[in-house]
């Protein structure tokens, strides 16, 4: 019943984390990858490491939803998140939101929950266990 549980609960984590993340990538391959990449060469970096916000948001997300290879998928979400919070949201790293949160808070969930999913794996309910 312990194995069960720990199952439903990985099972549940990499849903809502990759379903979530997954709408952060649509949105990005409907409205274009031109607002990332004038980010990504405003801070010195070349133009295609955008890219890699679908790599991150939309292929690793798929990994992680259906339970493929998903600790690599998990990793691959944590690399996007700091790249999201160094390019995006550094100026508010350390600052309250205005109703007293934190105001990072939604980027440190995608940021450490599927490195605590890619540490326990993505258990039984997946296509493999890696």
């Amino acid at each position: 019943m312990t194995r069960t549980n720990a199952d439903l609960g990985r099972l549940l984590l990499r849903l809502a984390v990759g379903i979530l993340i997954l709408f952060h990538g649509v949105a990005k391959l409907r409205g274009g990858i031109d607002p990332i990449t004038q980010l990504v060469t405003a801070n010195g970096l070349p133009g295609f490491v955008a890219y890699g916000v679908l790599v991150g948001e939309v292929a690793a997300a798929v990994l992680v939803i259906i339970g493929w290879y998903s600790r690599i998928g998990c990793l691959i979400i944590s690399i996007n998140m700091m790249f999201a919070i160094f390019l995006a949201h550094r100026a508010q790293l350390f600052q309250l939101g205005e109703s007293g949160g934190y105001a990072l808070e939604l980027q440190a969930l995608y940021l450490i929950v599927p490195i605590a999913l890619a540490l326990m794996g993505p258990g039984r309910y997946s296509l493999n266990e890696r």
